[in-house]
């Protein structure tokens, strides 16, 4: 599947299990359907496979001047695994070949408008609410090329092989001399002898070294164009008929950039995105769904990976975790305590600060403030270290809210699960 992702600079892995390394920081990610990737290479002359989206209207007149030896039929979600799955309504595979066009819209109909289970999706599947259908081309072989922002050179580097379609960090390891990277000179950009000399490394022949070359430096326009800090093409093909056709892409943009990439920004789908999450990134918060009854409020990734392994050490499991990250307000707070609580697998809340940026107070007043605009649904222990956080007991405690407020981290945690039996 072509996916275009952002980085983000702290966050942590949407759907994450319990197995983690503590270390791992997160990515939210800009989540751009396939045929958006391939419209925006198509915007900048890449080459790419010819294609046409169709969606519940099923228009067959999108179809009339599109003609090809073979289609593909592509269910639209941001999930993998498409071909494998299932729909809801019975139907095998997300992803079919077909050489009659007189079978697409019967393909499409029993997509869209269904739900589409793989093994990367909900239980219950993403509905599917667009297909693409594309050229399908015959490939002779796949390479890979990335143009990355790259530290080592203090700015953009171009990386190749011949030996694309695989996973590029296998090659590295197994076949470095396979891998090429080359710097990049953000004032020269890539040259003419340069696009040349990666084409002849990809080991493209005769006419097609060429237009490899001019397909690299198109890449380049874009990567500089759309701000973005990687543009992977993994495949980059050869095909039967003499083409360089960039099969698969995966495009991460600068977020600093953002203001002036709105028209790229503003394609984000968040149809597959648990609600909570959605509301707490609109609130500059980080939400991550897990599977136990403990909900847990902290402030960043360190303490929450510390408090999820107190719970677990005393016998419990998180349900979810709400970062607030730092300079948040009381009403932040406040909207973050919801959220917490309209998961229905809750059963007590673990509040857990470590208050350095963020205000010990501010977070007591904002529990407080949203515990007596609703009564709380659950028990809440409050553990809050740092910085006004005498403060933040007093608020507490004068609250007359039956709040457990505990200094000890252990304590709290036991008290927590204890609580959540």
């Amino acid at each position: 599947m072509a996916a275009i992702t952002k980085t983000r600079n702290f966050k942590i892995f949407r759907g994450l299990s319990y197995n983690y390394t503590p270390c791992v920081i997160s990515s939210r990610n800009l989540n751009l359907q396939e045929y958006h990737s391939k419209d925006l290479l198509r915007k900048h002359q890449v080459s790419i496979q010819n294609f046409r989206l169709l969606d519940s209207n099923l228009n067959p007149n999108s179809l009339s001047d599109f003609k090809a030896d073979e289609y593909v039929v592509k269910a639209q979600i941001l999930a993998g695994g498409r071909g494998k799955g299932h729909f809801n309504n019975g139907f095998k595979g997300g992803v079919h070949l077909t050489k009659n066009p007189n079978e697409i819209l019967s393909l499409a109909k029993n997509m869209i408008g269904h739900k589409l289970i793989t093994k990367q999706t909900p239980k219950e599947g993403i509905l599917v609410d667009k297909v693409m259908v594309a050229e399908s081309v015959n490939i002779v072989r796949e390479t890979y090329l990335s143009i990355i922002m790259e530290r080592t050179y203090n700015g953009a580097a171009l990386v190749a092989s011949p030996a694309g379609g695989m996973d590029i960090e296998a090659v590295a390891e197994k076949t470095p001399h396979l891998l090429k990277t080359v710097p990049i000179d953000i004032h020269e950009g890539i040259t003419d002898k340069m696009a040349k000399e990666v084409a002849e490394f990809l080991e493209f022949k005769g006419p097609l070294v060429n237009k490899c070359a001019e397909e690299i430096k198109k890449l380049w326009q874009l990567f500089l164009k759309v701000d973005a800090t990687q543009l992977e093409i993994n495949p980059l093909v050869e095909t039967d008929d003499g083409r360089v056709v960039a099969v698969d892409a995966k495009i991460n943009f600068d977020d600093n950039a953002q203001f002036r990439q709105k028209d790229i920004f503003a394609l984000d789908d968040t149809s597959g995105i648990d609600p909570r999450e959605k509301e707490a990134a609109e609130l500059n918060l980080t939400y991550i769904d897990m599977d136990g009854s403990i909900g847990c409020m902290v402030n960043g990734a360190g303490l929450a990976m510390a408090t999820m392994d107190l719970i677990m050490l005393s016998g419990g499991r998180p349900a979810n975790f709400l970062d607030l990250g730092g300079g948040v307000g009381q009403s932040q707070v406040s909207a973050a305590l919801r959220i917490l609580e309209s998961d229905p697998k809750v059963k007590a809340i673990f509040v857990n600060v470590f208050a350095g940026i963020v205000n010990c107070a501010t977070v007591a007043k904002g529990i407080v403030a949203a515990c007596k605009e609703t009564p709380p649904k659950h028990p809440l222990v409050i553990r809050l270290a740092g910085t006004n956080a005498a403060q933040a007991k007093t608020i507490l405690e004068e609250s007359g809210l039956p709040f457990k407020i505990i200094n000890d981290a252990d304590e709290a945690a036991k008290t927590a699960v204890a609580l959540a039996q």
